[in-house]
């Protein structure tokens, strides 16, 4: 897991080839006039995500205690404060369920080991070894979800 400022975005490139060109989707768009939906950035690689909704209690984002093992998921605050629970998932031992391939997920019953907030221009990186429950939260909150194929 990385937590950081778009500002420091340009530092994790190396990270994965596609990096760079989701950090440059996210610096180049207009988020804040940006609609909710999904949108293609490279077929078959990445999409944006755009989501506008209430945040939630932590005992309902915790009902989606969630990691994916095909696409890592950088997380970008466009307006808001969102609470995010986090656990290695080398930890959890309270699948929720089987995994979903055609989704890409994977719940768990597991309490997170930590908390953490995320303001405008915060982002999270979630590689499939980090089980995240977002969305947690008052008011409402704009984020984008970068889905990177590994």
């Amino acid at each position: 897991m990385v937590i950081d400022t778009i500002n420091n975005a340009g530092r994790y490139g190396q990270l994965h080839p596609l990096f760079k060109k989701a950090f440059d989707y996210i610096r180049q768009t207009d988020l804040a006039a940006a609609a909710a939906g999904t949108y293609i950035v490279e077929e078959d690689a990445v999409k944006a995500i755009v989501s506008e909704a209430p945040g939630k209690k932590a005992e309902t984002a915790l009902e989606k205690f969630e990691c994916h093992n095909q696409f890592i998921d950088i997380q970008y605050v466009i307006s808001g404060l969102e609470q995010i629970g986090w656990k290695p998932r080398q930890d959890c031992v309270a699948p929720n369920g089987e995994y979903n391939a055609e989704k890409d997920v994977q719940f768990y019953n597991d309490a997170p080991d930590l908390f953490f907030k995320l303001a405008a221009g915060q982002f999270v990186i979630f590689f499939p070894e980090d089980v995240h429950a977002p969305m947690i939260g008052e008011g409402v909150i704009k984020k984008l979800v970068m889905k990177i194929k590994l």
